[in-house]
C-alpha cells in the first residue's frame, strides 16, 4: 500500500510540474555579460537606493549556530543536547550551519568545480540551457515577474532533481561532461540529508516522524547555481533580494570563498562566514506553516563583491504533491491555526507566480486572528 502512495505521488507531482501554466520568470538581460562590459554606469533597475545605509551587525555573526549531525546520528551521550541545539536554531533563528553531514567531500568539490566551469562557458553555451516562457527551470533569472521591477545582480541555473522522474534533461548542460553524472549524485546525497533532519524536526515538535517521513522522502528537490558578478558599486546593488524561502529547508554550499550570505536577526543584517564543510541550513516558508509558526523561516539576501564573483549552490526541500501546505493536525488540537491549508499545486503556482519581497508570501497564508 505504501508503495502504491508512493508511486502515485510521483505521478501527480510529475503531472502537475510539468504543465506549462504554472507560471515562470521574464527573460532578462544576462548579468554576467553585462559585468564583463566594464561598465561606467549601472543600468537603474539594478539600483537600490535603500540598501546604502542599512544596518549590518558583524558582531552577531560569531553567534551563528552550528549543529553536529555526527552528534545526532551515532552518539548516545551527545544526541539529546545536540536535539535541543537544533531545536534552538529552528525556533531562534531559522539557520544553522550542519557539519559531519555526511555527504562526501569528493562530491562537493566536484560539483563546485562542475558549476564553476559552467559559468566560465561562453554565453551562447550557456543560452542553450536557457529558461522558455511559463518555465521555471532553465539557465537566467528567477522571479521576476513585471517590466517594471528591481533586477538582482546575479544569474543562475536552476534545475529540477528529485524526484528523479521530474528531471527535464533538456536543461541539464552537457559540459563540462561530468556535469550531469556529478549533479546527480550530489542530489542523492543532499536528500538523504534532508529526510533525516525532517525527522529530527519532527521529534523536536512533538510529532511521529515515522508517520510524516513521506512527506519529504517522496518530495521535490530543486538545484539553483547562483553566480554574482563582481560589481564597481557593488553597495548600490543587490545580488538577491531580500526574501525567506518557500519551501520547507534550504541546504547551501558556498562554492568559493568570497562571501555575501546574509540573514536578518532582530531587525539587522547579519554576515555568514560558512564554517569549512559545513552545509548552511535554513528554515523555510513551509516548515513554518507546517509548525505553525513554532519555527520561523528567515529572510536573507546575497550582496556582492566589488573586486570578485561569488557563488553558491542551493538545495531546495518540499514535501511532494499529495501533501496539504498547513498547519499539521496535531498542532492544532489545542490551539488555533496561525495559516490557512491549500494544495500543493495552489501553493506552487502562488509562489512561481511572486516576486521575492521579504516574507510576503507568508502574508497570503495568515490567518487573521
Amino acid at each position: 500500500m505504501a508503495e502504491r502512495i508512493s508511486i502515485l505521488s510521483v505521478r501527480m507531482e510529475t503531472e502537475v510540474l510539468s504543465r506549462k501554466d504554472l507560471g515562470g520568470s521574464l527573460p532578462v538581460e544576462n548579468v554576467q555579460a553585462l559585468a564583463s562590459n566594464n561598465l561606467k554606469e549601472i543600468p537603474p533597475r539594478y539600483i537600490r537606493p535603500e540598501i546604502e545605509h542599512e544596518e549590518v551587525s558583524m558582531e552577531d555573526s560569531l553567534q551563528i549556530p552550528v549543529v553536529d549531525m555526527s552528534k545526532l546520528i551515532g552518539d548516545p551521550l551527545g544526541h539529546g543536547e545536540e536535539l535541543a541545539k537544533l531545536h534552538l536554531a529552528c525556533k531562534d533563528w531559522g539557520f544553522f550551519q550542519l557539519i559531519n553531514h555526511g555527504v562526501s567531500e569528493e562530491v562537493i568539490e566536484k560539483i563546485k568545480s562542475d558549476t564553476k566551469e559552467f559559468f566560465q562557458l561562453p554565453l551562447e553555451e550557456k543560452k542553450a540551457y536557457a529558461q522558455l516562457p511559463n518555465h521555471i527551470e532553465g539557465y537566467g533569472q528567477a522571479f521576476v515577474v513585471s517590466e517594471e521591477q528591481k533586477l538582482d545582480w546575479g544569474d543562475m541555473l536552476f534545475l529540477l532533481s528529485q524526484p528523479v522522474s521530474l528531471r527535464n534533461l533538456t536543461f541539464w548542460p552537457t559540459l563540462p561532461t561530468s556535469f550531469r553524472e556529478t549533479l546527480d549524485k550530489y542530489s542523492v546525497e543532499l536528500q538523504e540529508v534532508t529526510k533525516y533532519l525532517w525527522k529530527l524536526i519532527c521529534k523536536n515538535l512533538g510529532l511521529n516522524s515515522e508517520k510524516l517521513a513521506s512527506m519529504f522522502e517522496d518530495g521535490t528537490q530543486g538545484l539553483r547555481m547562483n553566480y554574482y558578478p563582481p560589481c564597481p558599486q557593488a553597495s548600490r546593488v543587490m545580488g538577491l533580494t531580500p526574501h525567506s524561502d518557500a519551501v520547507g529547508l534550504t541546504l547551501l554550499i558556498q562554492v568559493n570563498d568570497v562571501q555575501g550570505l546574509q540573514i536578518k536577526n532582530n531587525g539587522k543584517w547579519v554576515p555568514i562566514k560558512p564554517v569549512p564543510g559545513a552545509l548552511i541550513v535554513n528554515i523555510g516558508d513551509i516548515i513554518e506553516i507546517l509548525s505553525n509558526g513554532e519555527y520561523k523561516s528567515i529572510e536573507h539576501r546575497a550582496v556582492v563583491n566589488t573586486e570578485r564573483e561569488r557563488l553558491s549552490i542551493a538545495g531546495f526541500h518540499s514535501p511532494n504533491m499529495m501533501s496539504m501546505i498547513g498547519p499539521l493536525p496535531d498542532l492544532v488540537k489545542e490551539k488555533a491555526a496561525n495559516y490557512k491549508a491549500i494544495s500543493n499545486e495552489e501553493y506552487i503556482r502562488l509562489v512561481v507566480t511572486s516576486k521575492l519581497d521579504g516574507k510576503h508570501l507568508l502574508d497570503h497564508m495568515k490567518l487573521k486572528q
